[in-house]
């Protein structure tokens, strides 16, 4: 007699607070009144959103509630471990008891890592993996303004190790910040071309995180949120940035794509991204928009009944939808998506070769956290086969 295989334990973690809708920034002193007392406040901020002033407008609601701050723009676009020791070093120096990160997943993932580095100053190649960070570090608050990584409410953060041309993840939950502030409001100067990528990357969280060996009923249902939210307004928001219902959507699209994540883990298009943006600096969000079509199409035979989720979602289904007709209107759908929003389908674009696609593919198989969740096993062999498919 056999019996069936027991379902895996699942579970979840997030942020402690979640605050959403139009100005919510505005209500940001109230809310850390609730969290505790602080004195000192360093803000992480793009630079793009110290020039809009939206940063003199938080530290003046600040100082009136008794809290100084002080803001740092030093953090780079893909920071490297050495980025990240130079900005908290001098973080440290101001002695701050409150962290508050305001921009893209960059600024956000650094302004984690800043905070658990400001109560253990460790080597943060040591950190690198799972569970790794010792202790909790001092309170964050993430502002996202972009609607792209969800790492205001995910215990992960990225970080590019030069020496390696990879970037690596840290995950553990002392990464999961106090507050997260989600104000749409902040997404409206997102110029198209950041847009695309990054509303393509929110998209490939929630499809990854779907089709994962590790989808549980928790992941399927932010997933399945965030695919009808992005579907339905990342072309409207490209096309229009000013259009604040759309820009409203994608930011909550964003944050269910990164707890769908949190709660499965994504696959073979984040691991195969990785080396691009390690070796090439190739934009996070642009380079899982180019592999997110090959790499479906790569799974499809071991994921029918997931496409046809993912269809429904996307609103492609039609009545008695098979899993032949889900997988030919999803992948076509990423590909004409990948065209109206200019995302480049050939990787000489960025300056790779043929002659690259083998430290790239060696790159990609060390990257087994996320290979291990991916439905459909991957070898050096497809790993190569999919680089070769953006080197038409």
């Amino acid at each position: 007699m056999t019996t069936a295989k027991e379902p895996a334990l699942y579970g979840f973690r997030t942020a402690g607070s979640i605050l959403a809708g139009r100005h919510a920034l505005e209500q940001l002193p109230q809310r850390l009144h609730e969290l505790g007392r602080f004195r000192r406040a360093a803000i992480v901020a793009q630079p793009s959103i110290l020039r809009q002033g939206t940063v003199d407008r938080m530290m003046a609601k600040l100082r009136e509630e008794g809290i100084t701050s002080f803001c740092t723009t030093e953090v780079q676009q893909e920071p490297t471990v050495e980025n990240i020791r130079e900005v908290t070093d001098k973080i440290s120096a101001e002695r701050p008891d409150l962290i508050i990160g305001i921009g893209g997943g960059s600024v956000l993932d650094a302004a984690k890592l800043i905070s658990v580095l400001l109560t253990d100053p460790v080597d943060l190649h040591t950190l690198i993996g799972i569970d790794r960070v010792a202790r909790p570090g001092l309170p964050a608050v993430l502002i996202p303004t972009t609607s792209g990584t969800g790492s205001e409410v995910t215990p992960n953060a990225i970080v590019t190790v030069p020496e390696q041309e990879l970037k690596v993840g840290i995950i553990s939950r002392h990464l999961l910040p106090a507050l997260v502030i989600l104000d749409p409001v902040l997404t409206l100067s997102l110029p198209p071309q950041i847009t695309a990528a990054t509303g393509m990357d929110a998209f490939t969280h929630a499809f990854e995180s779907l089709i994962s060996n590790k989808a549980n009923p928790l992941s399927d249902m932010f997933a399945m949120e965030s695919i009808r939210l992005i579907s339905r307004n990342l072309l409207s928001a490209y096309h229009d940035g000013g259009d604040l219902e759309a820009r409203e959507s994608m930011l909550l699209g964003s944050m269910y794509g990164g707890m769908a994540l949190t709660a499965a883990g994504t696959a073979a298009v984040h691991a195969l991204a990785y080396p691009l943006g390690g070796k090439f600096g190739i934009p996070h969000g642009v380079a899982n928009s180019m592999l997110l079509p090959h790499v479906t199409a790569y799974n499809r035979d071991a994921i029918g009944g997931r496409l046809v989720l993912a269809a429904q979602a996307m609103g492609l289904a039609g009545p008695n939808l098979t899993e032949e007709e889900a997988g030919d209107r999803v992948i076509l759908t990423l590909r004409e998506w990948t065209r109206q929003l200019g995302i480049p389908q050939d990787l000489r674009a960025y300056g790779v070769s043929d002659g690259d696609v083998d430290a790239l593919t060696a790159a990609a198989l060390q990257v087994t956290r996320l290979l291990a969740n991916n439905p459909k096993a991957v070898d050096a062999e497809a790993v190569s086969a999919l680089y070769r498919k953006l080197l038409p």
